[in-house]
Order: structure tokens, then C-alpha cells, then sequence
């Protein structure tokens, strides 16, 4: 395993994950902190890793450190299997993020950007997207879906106005019957639309108007708790096969959303230093 992150960390330029290429590069490909950066652990758990001096690493840790890496899921169920892991399931919790998206989220620091399953599962978010929704990671099982915790959990909904609850509802349902649509019956969106129709009453009346469709572009406002109602564009890139989805929220140069932006860009900075500095803990756990 040491090795084999070593060779992937070498053949990474810096340019492949958005970093400045650097006047003066000693090291071949990428460096040891920068591949911790971009898994948010710390330098010396990687190194330890590399160096064939670290603990066995846990599930999640082998899939930040296939996001860093960039690998391909032949390189990642490898990785896995040697860590002593068994490869994701293709329809696991944790799948695959596409690579495509992955270049694009590298490059978008200045905007919200999160990638998204198509049963509104997030598979990685930015600073800026985690300091305006929260960690999405901490959620487990059926809970990892955006839609059933805007129907179940109803903290879900404190991001958006009231007013628009019932529009997002509607949207919610339209979006995710059209990934049952792609995986039919005995699916995980199987399971997560019979789940729902028992649980929720406003999600069952919703499916039972057969609503289908995939958002492409919405203007939406969203709450933030420090920084009040923030208005912003989305904007959706579906990869090819309409597994995962790139969304981006902006908002117009000038703009009071534009301004509160620039805040919460502040923000998540300060709270992702504070979150690696709490993860640099010997055994690389996470906080």
C-alpha cells in the first residue's frame, strides 16, 4: 500500500488538482502535504502511511485518500483490497466520484460547489458548501440522502425560507423519481421511495402525482445561521449517464448574495483550518 500511494502522489501533477505548479519543485508529482491537504488529514498521518508506519486506515480514510489521488475505481477497489478492506459495493455508500466533476470542484474556491448522487447524497463537498450546509459526511444509511432528511429530519429544511418549503418539496420528489426512473424496481431508490411513502405522509401524496424532472438551473434563497438569507444561482453539470451532479450556487457581482458569499468564504476557511488541526491526531481519526 505504501507504495502504491507513493507512485499515485508522483504521477499527480499539480495542475491536476488545482495547485500552482511552484517556481521550484524538488519532489516528483505532488507533495506529502498537499495530498494530506486534499484529504483533509494530517501531513504526518499520510506520511507514516507512505513510510509504512501507520495504522491500517479506515474506510474513510481510504475513500478521501481516492478522492485526493484522484484514482480510477479499478485503482480504488485496489487500494481498498490491499488496505485490507473489501472494494465498495458499485452502488455502495461511498461510490466513485467522478473524475470530470472532480476537476471542475478543484478549481471552484470562491463558490459553493458540491457533487451529488442522484438520490441527493453528497459525495464531496468544498469549504465554502460545507459552511453553508454542514458536513453532509456524518450522515449514515438512508439518512446520506438529501431527500429523505428534507421529509424526516426537519432541521433538514432551517436552510431554506418557509415560503419555500413547499416548492422544494415538490422539486425533491420530481428529482428523485427520476433516478427511480434509471434504476427501477429493487434499487436503492427502490428502498428509499418505499421507506418514505410509510414515513411521511407529504412525501406519499407528492409521488402519487408522478412528477419527474432533473433541474437544470434554479434561483433559490438560502439561510445561513450567521449570515441571514443568502439569494443565489444554481447551476447543475450531470455526468454522462446522470449518476452524479456538479452543483454550483453563485450569485452576481454587486449583489448583496455576491457580498455575503465573499463572507462565507471566510468562514469555511477558518472552520476547515480548525477541523485539520483537530484531525492531525496520531491515529489520523477524524473529529
Amino acid at each position: 500500500m505504501a507504495d502504491f500511494l507513493r507512485r499515485r502522489r508522483e504521477a499527480l501533477r499539480p495542475e491536476d488538482v488545482a495547485l500552482p505548479p511552484g517556481a521550484r519543485r524538488r519532489t516528483q508529482g505532488l507533495r506529502r502535504e498537499e495530498v494530506a491537504s486534499l484529504a483533509v488529514m494530517s501531513t504526518d498521518y499520510y506520511t507514516r502511511l507512505e513510510q509504512r508506519r501507520g495504522p491500517q486506515p479506515s474506510v474513510q480514510m481510504l475513500a478521501s485518500l481516492t478522492r485526493a489521488l484522484r484514482l480510477t475505481a479499478d485503482e480504488r477497489d485496489y487500494l481498498y483490497r490491499i488496505a485490507g478492506h473489501h472494494a465498495p459495493a458499485s452502488l455502495s455508500a461511498a461510490p466513485h466520484v467522478a473524475p470530470a466533476l472532480l476537476r471542475v470542484l478543484d478549481r471552484l474556491d470562491d463558490s459553493p460547489a458540491l457533487i451529488l448522487g442522484d438520490l441527493a447524497e453528497t459525495l464531496v463537498q468544498n469549504t465554502m458548501a460545507t459552511a453553508l450546509f454542514g458536513d453532509a459526511s456524518r450522515y449514515t444509511g438512508l439518512a446520506r440522502s438529501g431527500v429523505y432528511r428534507w421529509f424526516t429530519d426537519p432541521a433538514e429544511r432551517a436552510h431554506y425560507p418557509e415560503a419555500d418549503w413547499d416548492r422544494q418539496s415538490r422539486a425533491q420528489v420530481a428529482s428523485l423519481r427520476a433516478s427511480y426512473g434509471l434504476r427501477g424496481p429493487r434499487s436503492r431508490a427502490d428502498v428509499l421511495v418505499r421507506t418514505l411513502r410509510r414515513t411521511s405522509t407529504e412525501f406519499a401524496e407528492l409521488w402519487d402525482w408522478h412528477e419527474v424532472a432533473q433541474r437544470f438551473a434554479d434561483r433559490k434563497t438560502l439561510i445561513h445561521p450567521e449570515l441571514g438569507a443568502i439569494e443565489v444561482d444554481c447551476q447543475a453539470l450531470f455526468t454522462e449517464d446522470q449518476s452524479q451532479t456538479l452543483l454550483v450556487l453563485t450569485a452576481a457581482p454587486g449583489t448583496e448574495g455576491h457580498e455575503k458569499l465573499r463572507m462565507l468564504a471566510a468562514l469555511g476557511l477558518n472552520r476547515f483550518t480548525r477541523a485539520a488541526e483537530r484531525q492531525g491526531l496520531p491515529d489520523g481519526s477524524t473529529a
